[in-house]
């Protein structure tokens, strides 16, 4: 894979721009008794003692749910199945990205026809590769942020692939993959601002969010339940996140809060901004599908067993280490581990 190089065109405020104008109730698991073999379903023994058996509990009851997927495994299924029936210039595997996210999922303007490039893009050719043999066959579809599920549920998509955090209440609607992608939710503001972090100093701000995001959520819960102050104004949402820094930039807001893998690009791209404070949550992203795709889940989670081995360190070295360091060990996450349903 080519290196990328840092465009200089893309950084402060007129990278920002440029983009912009190219741009119920269902089963959840539990981890309950750990197994050191995988299925006799075709399923690799990647699992080890990370597989083991789930059971239907309540969403109120579900605790880490980056460890509630399918095991991997290689073989089709009826969803796998129907992707590759499609013929013609119909036959690619829809996925839902973001085309804003600087590094993620971006167009990059200084390129030919701006494609879109980024951590995410060169994760979702790498299972076009593998389902279809070619890493071109897709069809990007742009998704908004408080549209990632209903693209998934309605079958716009196949997947979507846009940083997109696995949470208890998401895998009520939709079904992930193992993690590909370790981050946190941190606040970004103005280098002259005197919020230093999650905390206190927030009093009093504007603090603007993604629709949908886990970054609206968990502001929402922390000021309601006190954990942070009431004068906190939470009250700005957006579609599409980078919607935030351009309100940042114009002084209609004070602060971001968003995950540090997409603030830490977004400060890169405007030098008046940085992080404040350290990660105050660790979260992990997911690839998300239907919940009736079993096969396709399995099969993605296939792909990242071979991905983390060859391709992932790669990625992340061509798009992220100029902004989240050049070690890539503090955003692997762990060992993936699996459910055993059957």
């Amino acid at each position: 894979m080519r290196a990328r190089r840092i465009r200089a065109g893309l950084r402060g405020w007129g990278g920002v721009g440029a983009m912009a104008v190219v741009c119920v109730m269902a089963l959840a698991f539990v981890l309950l008794l750990p197994l050191t073999q995988s299925r006799g379903d075709g399923s690799t023994g990647t699992g080890g003692p990370g597989v083991a058996e789930g059971s239907p509990v309540a969403a109120s009851a579900c605790e880490a749910p980056e460890k509630q997927t399918l095991a991997p495994s290689s073989a089709d299924g009826p969803a796998i199945a129907a992707i590759k029936a499609r013929t013609g210039e119909r036959r690619k595997l829809v996925v839902g990205v973001d085309q804003n996210s600087y590094r993620w999922g971006y167009r990059d303007p200084n390129t030919a026809g701006a494609a879109l490039e980024g951590f995410d893009i060169d994760l979702v050719r790498r299972i076009a590769e593998d389902l279809l043999g070619d890493r071109d066959a897709v069809q990007f579809k742009a998704i908004p942020t408080n549209q990632r599920i209903p693209a998934v549920q309605e079958g716009r998509v196949d997947m979507v692939v846009r940083t997109m955090t696995i949470t208890c209440d998401r895998i009520e609607d939709v079904a992930f993959s193992a993690p590909y992608f370790k981050t946190g939710q941190q606040v970004l503001a103005p280098k002259t601002s005197a919020v230093t972090g999650y905390d206190g100093t927030l009093a009093g701000k504007r603090v603007c969010t993604a629709a949908g995001s886990t970054a609206n959520a968990r502001l929402a819960d922390d000021v309601k339940a006190g954990k942070l102050p009431a004068t906190v104004d939470v009250s700005t949402t957006v579609s599409n996140q980078l919607d935030c820094l351009v309100r940042l930039q114009l002084g209609e807001v004070d602060a971001v809060v968003t995950d540090g893998a997409l603030a830490a690009s977004q400060a890169a791209q405007d030098p008046a901004v940085e992080l404040k404070g350290a990660a105050f949550t660790t979260e992990y992203y997911g690839v998300a599908m239907n919940k009736d795709a079993d096969d396709l889940v399995r099969r993605v989670n296939q792909v990242l067993v071979a991905y983390r081995a060859d391709g992932w360190q790669r990625s992340y070295a061509d798009w992220l280490s100029a902004t989240l360091g050049s070690d890539p060990a503090t955003s692997m996450p762990p060992a993936p581990q699996y459910l055993r349903t059957g």
